[in-house]
């Protein structure tokens, strides 16, 4: 990759990573599913300006509800009950080797064994932080919770790939379009009209430059990028950056709110990123590129 897309891909990595603590500072100002909401309102903008792709309708809204309405509906609730950003963005990790999972199931895509020592090196960290859930910053709900939304993620993942060639931009704004009724009317049910309305008419300048972050930036910003370097490269030379995202997330987490992390919760974190280093990461390249050929 050339220098210039090396940085780019490092700015997405950190704006998806530091997205976690953006939306622990719009949980302050707004109910979850409102927040979800005034999200994709704001993502959705956009799609005067974008052709709509031609996806099949059933397929855009079975992508848009689990991609977009369940995911963050899961994610944001989680992160409400008791999940930490920095845990949060690693655990929500699993959703690559949920993707495998689920291709497994509808596709009959056969994982190899490789990726299937990713997968169970992950959910064996997965299991040491459970271990950790009922402590005073994590709750086994808000771990569910996110680990759902990891499943939704999965789930979109399979449906969007059966879509075709799309332009990812583009996809992204139209299926912002899905989301906002639906949360919207969630948030109605879940928190009560009165909470709604309170924090609508009392929105303060982080919850605003919350929502605005994290639709603009992580969303817009993010795809559109990440898109661009997906058509300009192989998949196999793009993915390993989001490795990083779970990275920054704790590291900013970390930094920013005081987010700590105990022995076991490391060493969860570790194993959950090791097994996603397993997946993603061309390790027969790097093997055969390190032991000489015999002449």
């Amino acid at each position: 990759m050339k220098p210039r897309d090396i940085g780019l891909a490092l700015f997405v990595a950190a704006i998806w990573g530091v997205n976690f603590v953006v939306i622990r500072v719009g949980l302050g100002s707004f109910p979850p599913l409102l927040l979800a909401a005034l999200r994709f309102v704001v993502a959705a903008l956009p799609a005067v300006l974008l052709p709509r792709p031609k996806v099949p309708l059933g397929r855009f809204l079975l992508i848009g509800g689990t991609l977009f309405i369940a995911q963050f509906a899961f994610l944001f609730i989680g992160m409400a009950k008791g999940m930490p950003p920095g845990l949060a963005s690693v655990v929500l990790q699993s959703q690559a080797f949920m993707t495998m999972l689920v291709a497994a199931a509808v596709l009959r895509e056969r994982p190899t064994p490789r990726q299937m020592l990713g997968t169970l090196t992950a959910f064996a960290g997965l299991a040491v932080i459970a271990s950790t859930a009922g402590s005073v910053d994590v709750t086994m709900i808000g771990l569910v919770l996110c680990l759902a939304a990891a499943l939704c993620w999965a789930v979109g993942n399979v449906a969007l790939r059966s879509a075709g060639p799309v332009d990812m931009l583009a996809m992204m704004v139209w299926l912002s379009l899905v989301p906002p009724l639906p949360l919207f009317a969630l948030a109605l049910v879940v928190d009560g009209p009165d909470a709604v309305g309170r924090a609508l008419i009392a929105m303060d300048l982080p919850g605003i430059g919350a929502v605005l972050y994290i639709a603009l930036l992580s969303t817009l910003v993010g795809f559109a990028i990440w898109g661009d370097l997906l058509k300009r490269y192989t998949t196999a030379t793009v993915a390993p950056f989001s490795l990083l995202v779970p990275i920054f997330g704790a590291g900013s987490a970390s930094l920013l709110l005081g987010e700590r992390f105990g022995e076991a919760r490391l060493i969860g974190m570790a194993l959950v990123l090791a097994g996603l280093a397993i997946v993603v990461l061309p390790v027969q390249r790097w093997i055969g590129g390190l032991v000489p050929r015999r002449s």
